[in-house]
C-alpha cells in the first residue's frame, strides 16, 4: 500500500509520463510516510464512509484512502494527471477520479447523488493558493460533512485556530470556528514534499459542528459585518461598520449598539468573539 509515498517511486512515475509541475495549480506532492500516517490517523476513515479528496496529484494519498474508505471521489483539475491516476489507482475498485475544477463543482449535489446526502469526510493536500475559497465553498454551501482533514499553509492553519485579540485572529478564524472545531495535527517541513514549497505547512483537522456554536438571525449578514470589521484592523469596530452597506445607523448609534453589548464603544473588531459578533449582527438588523 502507498508505494508512491517513497520519493523514488514518485520520481519514476513522473518521468514515465514526462510530467511537468504547473505552478498555477500549486502542485507539491507529499513524500513522507510519517506525515501520511498522521493524516490517516486524524481523519479516521472507515469502510462505511465516502471521502472527497481534492487535488489527488499522482494518487499518493488516494492509495491510502482507498485502503481505508468505502469509496473515494478524487477531484483533479490537471488533465495531464488523469492518465497517471488511471495507472496508480488501477488496483482499486472503490475510487472515482473526476477531472473538474473543485471551485466550479456543485459539491452538495454531488454528495446527494453519490452518498444519498449522508455526511462525507474531506481529506486533501490542498493547493495553497485556493485553500480559503475551497473551505468556505464547502462550508457556505452546507455540504454535509463529518470532518475536513487537510494540509494547508502553516500560517493559514494558525489563523483558522486563532482566538480574539491575537495577531492571527480574523475573518477566516471566525468563519471556520462557526462551522467546525479546528485542531492542528502536525507542522510539516518543506522537505516532505516534491517539489519543496517555499512556505511552511501544517495538517489541520476541522471537526464539523452538527449545529453552529452560536445562533444568529442572518448568517450572511453576520459574516459580511465580520469582513467589514477586519478590512482595516487598526480602525475601531464602529468606524469599520460606519460605511457598511445597508446600515442606516449613524456612527454614534452604532457605538450605542456596541455599548449595549457591554463592550467599550471604541473597541476594535479583533477583540470580539464569535458570540459577540452574532449578538451585534442581531442588534443591527439590516432590512
Amino acid at each position: 500500500m502507498g508505494e508512491l509515498i517513497h520519493p523514488q517511486k514518485t520520481i519514476e512515475i513522473l518521468q514515465k509520463y514526462k510530467f511537468r509541475f504547473q505552478k498555477k495549480f500549486g502542485q507539491n506532492f507529499l513524500i513522507d510516510a510519517h506525515v501520511m500516517e498522521k493524516i490517516m490517523a486524524s481523519a479516521a476513515v472507515t469502510k462505511e464512509e465516502t471521502v472527497l479528496e481534492i487535488g489527488p496529484g499522482i494518487g499518493t494519498m488516494t492509495q491510502f484512502l482507498c485502503e481505508y474508505a468505502g469509496h473515494v471521489a478524487a477531484v483533479e483539475i490537471d488533465r495531464s494527471l488523469i492518465p497517471i491516476l488511471q495507472e496508480t489507482l488501477s488496483a482499486y475498485q472503490n475510487v472515482t477520479v473526476i477531472n473538474e475544477d473543485i471551485l466550479k463543482m456543485d459539491i452538495r449535489q454531488f454528495v446527494e447523488e453519490q452518498n444519498a446526502g449522508r455526511p462525507i469526510k474531506v481529506v486533501a493536500n490542498l493547493p495553497y493558493y485556493i485553500t480559503t475559497p475551497i473551505l468556505m465553498g464547502l462550508f457556505e454551501s452546507h455540504v454535509p460533512l463529518h470532518s475536513v482533514t487537510v494540509m494547508v499553509q502553516k500560517e493559514v492553519a494558525e489563523r483558522m485556530k486563532a482566538g480574539p485579540g491575537s495577531k492571527d485572529y480574523g475573518a477566516l478564524s471566525l468563519a471556520v470556528q462557526y462551522y467546525a472545531k479546528p485542531r492542528i495535527i502536525a507542522n510539516v517541513p518543506a522537505n516532505c514534499f516534491m517539489p519543496r514549497p517555499s512556505v511552511g505547512s501544517a495538517v489541520i483537522c476541522l471537526e464539523c459542528h452538527k449545529n453552529p456554536p452560536v445562533q444568529v438571525k442572518d448568517e450572511q449578514q453576520m459574516f459580511a459585518m465580520i469582513r467589514a470589521s477586519f478590512q482595516q484592523r487598526r480602525k475601531t469596530l464602529a468606524n469599520g461598520l460606519d460605511h457598511f452597506p445597508g446600515i442606516t445607523l449613524s456612527k454614534e448609534q452604532i457605538r450605542e449598539k456596541i455599548r449595549m453589548l457591554g463592550l467599550p464603544a471604541d473597541i476594535r473588531g479583533e477583540m470580539l468573539s464569535l458570540e459577540q459578533f452574532a449578538a451585534l449582527s442581531d442588534a443591527i438588523a439590516i432590512k
